[in-house]
Formats: C-alpha cells, structure tokens, sequence
C-alpha cells in the first residue's frame, strides 16, 4: 500500500483540516463524523480529537489510504 505525501507548511496541521485538504474526506462535516466514529488512525492508532496537531513525519489512515506529513 503506497502513502501519499503531503506537504506541511506550518508546524501542524489539525486532523479534520488534513482530511479534508487530502480529499480524503469532501466537507468538514464529514471530516468530523469519521474521527468522532473512530474510523482514522495516526501512526497506528484510532485517533478520536477531531483537532488533534498532526507534525512532519506523522502518519495518518482513513479508508485504505495512507497520508504521510513531509
């Protein structure tokens, strides 16, 4: 399974905002819904603070589907 990249300009970046800049997900609404459903995991494990700080280096899923922060 190959990982997407993708490319940090600041410090962080909130988890709901990463779905939705990656397209992983289509509407903040339904960024929301999938983290409050358990359904992303950062490096390795269910993720479940919708504005949780996502670095460089850091690893998320969601569906099949693999973000990694460079």
């Amino acid at each position: 399974m190959s990982a997407k990249q993708f490319p940090l300009r600041g410090e962080y970046i909130e988890l709901i905002q990463l779905l939705k800049a990656t397209g992983l997900c289509s509407t903040g609404g339904m960024a929301k819904a999938v983290v409050e459903d358990g359904l992303v995991r950062v490096d390795g494990s269910v993720e479940m603070r919708k504005r949780c700080k996502i670095r460089r280096g850091q690893r998320v899923e969601f569906e099949g589907e693999i973000v990694e922060l460079g």
